[in-house]
C-alpha cells in the first residue's frame, strides 16, 4: 500500500462499473445522513432535546414525556384566560386560542412519531446495517486486491523457477480470492438501487405526514378564526402598520356576520329587527358595548366594555357599522360589539 502511495509499485484497477456503483452509494449515504440529520433538525429544533433522546435511546429507555411548545403555549394561554376570567372578551379568547394550540402540539406529536417510524428510521438503518455491511465488504476487498499486488511484485521479483512457481501459484490464489470478493461487493452495491426505491416509498410516507399535519392546523385554526370572529378589527388595528397581513386578507363584512351568530348576548332579534329598525329610522337609539374595541383608525371610536353611547345610522353606511357617540367624541363602531338597549 506504501509503494502504491509512492509510485514504487503498480495497482490493479477495479472495473468501471464497480467504481460507478462505489461511488453511488459513497453518494447515497451522504446525502442519506444529510436529509436523515436535517430532518430531525425540522421535526426537533431544541439541540438540548434530540440530545436527551438520542441518550435515552442507546439507554434502550423511554424518554420523559414532556410539553411541546405549542402544547405549552397553549396551556400559558388557557391559564391566563381562567385567571383573566373565561367570562371576558379576552379572556374568553386566549382559552380559544389555548385549546387550538393544544391540538396543533397534539398533531405535531403525531408528525413527529409518524415521521420517526416511516422515514427516519428507514434512513437510519440504511446507513447503521446496509451501508456498514458495504463498507466491510469493500475494505476486504481492498484487502484481497493488496494481497494480489503484492504477489504480482514478488512474481516480477522472482528469479529461480520454483520461486517463480510458486508465486504464479500464489497470484492464481490471490486473483481467485480478488475475483470473488469483487463479485461479492458488487451484489451489495447493485441493491442501492432497491434501497433508492425503498426511500422512495419512505419520502412519499413522510410527505403524506406532512400534508396531514398541516392540514389539521389549517382546520384548527379556521376554526379558530370563526370563534374569535367577533375581534376582526381588533386584529387588524394591532396590524395595520403592515402592508399585508393574513387576517387583511379575510373580509371584515363575512367575519362580522359569522360573529353575530357566535356572540350568545347579541339575541338574533337584536342583530335583526333591532338594527334594520335603527337604519331605516333617522333616530338615536342607547348601546350598552360587550366587549373592549381599539378603533383601528381616525374614523373609529374606541369602546369599553359595559359602558353605554349613543348609536344612530348614517345613509349609505356599511351595514356592519354603526355610528357612535360618547360626549364629545364620535365615530365608527362594529354593531356585533353592541347590545341595543330599549
Amino acid at each position: 500500500f506504501t509503494e502504491e502511495k509512492l509510485g514504487q509499485a503498480e495497482k490493479t484497477e477495479l472495473d468501471a462499473h464497480l467504481e460507478n456503483l462505489l461511488s453511488k452509494a459513497e453518494c447515497t449515504k451522504l446525502w442519506t445522513e444529510k436529509i436523515m440529520k436535517q430532518t430531525e433538525v425540522l421535526l426537533q429544533p431544541n439541540p438540548n432535546a434530540r440530545i436527551e433522546e438520542f441518550v435515552y435511546e442507546k439507554l434502550d429507555r423511554k424518554a420523559p414525556s414532556r410539553m411541546n411548545n405549542p402544547e405549552l403555549l397553549g396551556q400559558y394561554m388557557i391559564d391566563a384566560g381562567n385567571e383573566f376570567g373565561p367570562g371576558t372578551a379576552y379572556g374568553n379568547a386566549l382559552v380559544k386560542c389555548g385549546e387550538t394550540q393544544k391540538r396543533i402540539g397534539t398533531a405535531d406529536r403525531e408528525l413527529i412519531q409518524t415521521s420517526a417510524i416511516n422515514f427516519l428510521t428507514p434512513l437510519r438503518n440504511f446507513i447503521e446495517g446496509d451501508y456498514k455491511t458495504i463498507t466491510k465488504e469493500r475494505k476486504l476487498l481492498q484487502n484481497k486486491r493488496l494481497d494480489l499486488d503484492a504477489a504480482k511484485t514478488r512474481l516480477k521479483k522472482a528469479k529461480v523457477a520454483e520461486a517463480r512457481a510458486a508465486s504464479e501459484q500464489e497470484v492464481r490464489i490471490t486473483q481467485s480470492e480478488f475475483d470473488r470478493q469483487a463479485e461479492i461487493t458488487r451484489l451489495l452495491l447493485e441493491g442501492i438501487s432497491s434501497t433508492h426505491a425503498h426511500h422512495l416509498r419512505c419520502l412519499n410516507d413522510f410527505v403524506e405526514a406532512q400534508m396531514t399535519y398541516y392540514a389539521q392546523c389549517y382546520q384548527y385554526m379556521l376554526d379558530l378564526q370563526k370563534q374569535l370572529g367577533s375581534f376582526p378589527s381588533t386584529f387588524l388595528s394591532n396590524n395595520n402598520q403592515s402592508s399585508s397581513t393574513p387576517v387583511q386578507s379575510v373580509s371584515t363584512p363575512s367575519l362580522l356576520a359569522s360573529a353575530s351568530a357566535s356572540l350568545p348576548s347579541v339575541s338574533n332579534s337584536i342583530v335583526t329587527s333591532g338594527i334594520s329598525e335603527l337604519k331605516s329610522s333617522s333616530g338615536n337609539r342607547k348601546a350598552r358595548v360587550l366587549y373592549d374595541y381599539d378603533a383601528a383608525n381616525s374614523s373609529e371610536l374606541s369602546l369599553l366594555a359595559d359602558e353605554v353611547i349613543t348609536v344612530y345610522s348614517i345613509p349609505g353606511m356599511d351595514s356592519d357599522w354603526l355610528m357612535g357617540e360618547r360626549g364629545n367624541q364620535k365615530g365608527k363602531v362594529p354593531i356585533t360589539y353592541l347590545e341595543l338597549l330599549n
